[in-house]
């Protein structure tokens, strides 16, 4: 463990590589309905169905990457040192961001929105370059910066996106011209690789190594057997009754929340008359600010006074009530009154930002109890959460492809009456989650 005495400049350095990861996969947040739904177009996709299933395909594609190439770049960082691979994320980071912009078909957008998501998985290099560098009691201080990383990249990635989308007629003056009429959606992509740049630069000065060569593997495992042992893993932790539910519970969370990315804005973007909202890409990038916003509060400053009052149990519930609810309300909208979304976005804000850290906390107490590996159950949760993640936005984007056109039961509604049904098997299981003394009082 390095001890060289300038502590802070990695620990910056290393925020700022999580915030600009978190920013690549926000900023794309308002504009990429948009712009999927302009390229199917473009393509000849006529059918609303059709064209609405590539925003899932897009969207999943992304995750898809980052649940392969996570544990390929731990490995590598294992052999080769955490500083190449997070400099090697920051380039990809550089470069895809301005291909994904400048993409004139499906098949590119895809790929770029791929390898980006390749080159994001050195979040997971960033967690263990912290802990190379630190003390046992600065770490979980030093984890919660990179959360505090990923809350601030969720607020204002969307903002910065749906504010510098189609600049040609949002913001004018120089935009005003066919270059940024055939790229709407550049701008913002441009911004967040100039980030990027800014970050690998930094990076090379001021960020040393964490792993001295002595410390080093000397052999580089093959892709597929890390990708064995994440399965292995995967497997492993179901021996475990309370660990299992609380991970399963968390899955289920996970996937009905990621049904809303990508029909959340299919939603609000629809027009008017089907019954959406017609909402721009500068609206829906201010209503996941606001949740950006609320996740913000609530976990950077509310969470610890909660827990001194309420179980963890009890917030974690009540976190996955609200959070359902508010996303299976969303479609109910009425046009008139748009401003009602907000209420809903504060309701899965809430929601998500009181379940996701008692969960961990419980999940954290539960593995201590049964003496298994904290960071196997933690990769497990990850390596779930990711699936969870891959699945949501593609089972999300089929069923509104069948969906919104139809009439009765069956129409654009659906999907998010699906997503609350999750979130009431997720309930349901925590229901049954024993709740010991560890499990009350402060975090």
């Amino acid at each position: 463990m390095e001890d060289n005495g300038s502590k802070s400049s990695p620990m910056g350095i290393l925020f700022l590589v999580v915030l600009i990861d978190m920013l690549g996969f926000t900023i794309v947040i308002p504009f990429l309905t948009y712009f999927v739904q302009d390229l199917a177009s473009a393509e000849g996709i006529m059918d609303i169905g059709k064209r609405d299933l590539w925003v899932g395909v897009v969207i999943s594609c992304y995750s898809l990457a980052q649940f392969i190439f996570t544990p390929i770049l731990g490995s590598l960082s294992d052999n080769y040192g955490r500083r190449p691979i997070i400099i090697l994320g920051l380039i990809s980071n550089s470069i895809f961001f301005i291909v994904f912009g400048l993409s004139q078909s499906l098949t590119m957008a895809l790929v770029a929105r791929f390898l980006a998501g390749a080159g994001n998985g050195n979040i997971a290099v960033a967690r263990a370059y912290i802990g190379d560098i630190s003390q046992p009691n600065e770490i979980s201080r030093r984890m919660g910066l990179i959360g505090a990383a990923f809350g601030l990249g969720f607020m204002i990635g969307p903002f910065i996106g749906g504010l510098l989308s189609d600049p040609a007629t949002s913001i004018g003056g120089i935009f005003d011209t066919s270059f940024w009429s055939k790229y709407p959606y550049l701008l913002p992509c441009i911004f967040s690789s100039i980030l990027s740049l800014i970050s690998l630069l930094l990076a090379i000065i001021w960020l040393p190594e964490s792993l001295p060569k002595k410390s080093r593997k000397n052999q580089l495992e093959s892709p597929l057997k890390e990708l064995r042992s994440i399965s292995d893993n995967l497997i492993n932790v179901l021996k475990f009754p309370q660990i299992s539910t609380l991970i399963f519970a968390n899955f289920l969370f996970m996937f009905g929340f990621s049904m809303m990315h990508g029909t959340f804005i299919l939603f609000t973007a629809m027009e008017i008359e089907n019954g959406g909202l017609g909402f721009t890409e500068m609206q829906n990038g201010w209503v996941f600010a606001f949740i950006g916003v609320i996740g913000v509060i609530i976990q950077g400053g509310l969470i610890g006074k909660l827990t001194d009052r309420f179980s963890m149990k009890s917030l974690m519930i009540f976190g996955t009530l609200l959070c359902g609810l508010g996303i299976a309300s969303l479609p109910y909208v009425p046009p008139n009154t748009s401003w009602l979304i907000f209420l809903g976005a504060a309701a899965l804000a809430i929601g998500n930002a009181l379940f996701s850290p008692t969960q961990s906390s419980m999940l954290t107490f539960a593995t201590t109890d049964s003496g298994y590996e904290l960071g196997a159950v933690m990769g497990a949760q990850e390596g779930y959460s990711a699936l969870a993640r891959i699945i949501g936005p593609l089972l999300a984007a089929y069923i509104w492809s069948e969906t919104v056109e139809g009439i009765g039961l069956w129409t654009y509604h659906t999907c998010f009456r699906v997503a609350g049904l999750i979130f009431i098997l997720a309930l349901i299981l925590q229901m049954k989650i024993k709740v010991d003394s560890q499990f009350k009082g402060s975090m």
